[in-house]
């Protein structure tokens, strides 16, 4: 009597259809889409305007740093700019920054040395 009832499962398994390929596929990519238009696609973006914004940098331009150092540009060279971050009396306090840590543009100068 037990081996009955195993019988009949082994002749019922061959009659099921093995799952479709398709079946897996089609869902994989919808989550791909989803992922790309709403996280790498925006990421891009973000990423290219952060660069566009560090090669339009001008004397003058007020601007904020990683580490959230506010600043006025005053020197550009290739990787390094300079900030004047604050006067004080007759003296000017400078720092040399890398380029990429600048986060932000906070207001586009008008060029040349800063008003003191």
């Amino acid at each position: 009597m037990g081996v009955l009832p195993a019988v009949v499962l082994l002749q019922a398994a061959p009659d099921a259809q093995a799952p479709s390929p398709i079946g897996f596929l089609l869902p994989m990519a919808a989550i791909f889409l989803i992922f790309y238009f709403l996280m790498i696609r925006p990421q891009n973006r973000r990423q290219r305007d952060h660069e566009d914004m560090l090669k339009g940098l001008e004397r003058g331009d007020r601007v904020v740093t990683s580490g959230g150092v506010h600043g006025t540009v005053v020197g550009l060279a290739d990787d390094v700019l300079t900030l004047e971050i604050a006067v004080a009396g007759k003296e000017r306090v400078r720092v040399k920054v890398d380029r990429p840590r600048i986060e932000r543009l906070v207001e586009k100068g008008k060029g040349g040395e800063p008003a003191s």
